[in-house]
């Protein structure tokens, strides 16, 4: 197992362990009363939900690899295309913390800094010369062999779950 599978894997259980403390820290909290505030958050906290859903969408790999592709670039420049498409995304909705869990938010953040991880780490195993076609292809490569399946899809469930908790 080479170094950058390792840094992968340990990022993974990182993510794991944060979401796994979002779903015990939830469940044991009480539910808040939107009556006693003179100013009803529900309905902007379900959009900085459904704003949070669309980033994650967006920022996923496969998703991020469709919209980024471009003949012609080199991997380094694809890199840094991927790179900068995830951290605009991300300091677009960076308001919407203010709306949701800090824990929700930390997946989020978490979420940007594994791909942004995945995406660098991908790249330094590249040969002197290759495309940005091949980038892309190993990122896709690497998606498609996790076995836990995609940490994208883990934080969608965490925002789901929180949302549905306030629509309640």
């Amino acid at each position: 197992m080479d170094q950058n599978t390792v840094a992968i894997i340990i990022s993974t259980v990182a993510m794991i362990i944060s979401l796994a403390t979002f779903f015990l820290s939830n469940q044991k909290r009480k539910k808040t009363s939107n009556e006693n505030t003179p100013f009803n958050t529900r309905p902007l906290q379900l959009q900085a939900y459904e704003r949070l859903v669309m980033l994650t969408e967006r920022i996923s790999l496969p998703n991020l690899v469709s919209r980024a592709n471009q003949p012609g670039m080199n991997a380094r420049e694809m890199q840094l295309l991927l790179l900068e498409s995830i951290k605009q995304e991300y300091e677009y909705n960076a308001t919407q913390q203010i709306y949701v869990s800090p824990v929700a938010w930390e997946a989020i953040h978490n979420l940007k800094e594994q791909n942004m991880l995945i995406i660098n780490q991908v790249a330094s195993t590249l040969p002197e010369g290759a495309t940005g076609i091949d980038l892309n292809k190993r990122l896709l490569e690497f998606i498609m062999n996790q076995k836990k399946g995609t940490l994208h899809s883990i934080v969608l469930e965490a925002l789901n779950y929180e949302a549905k908790k306030i629509m309640k």
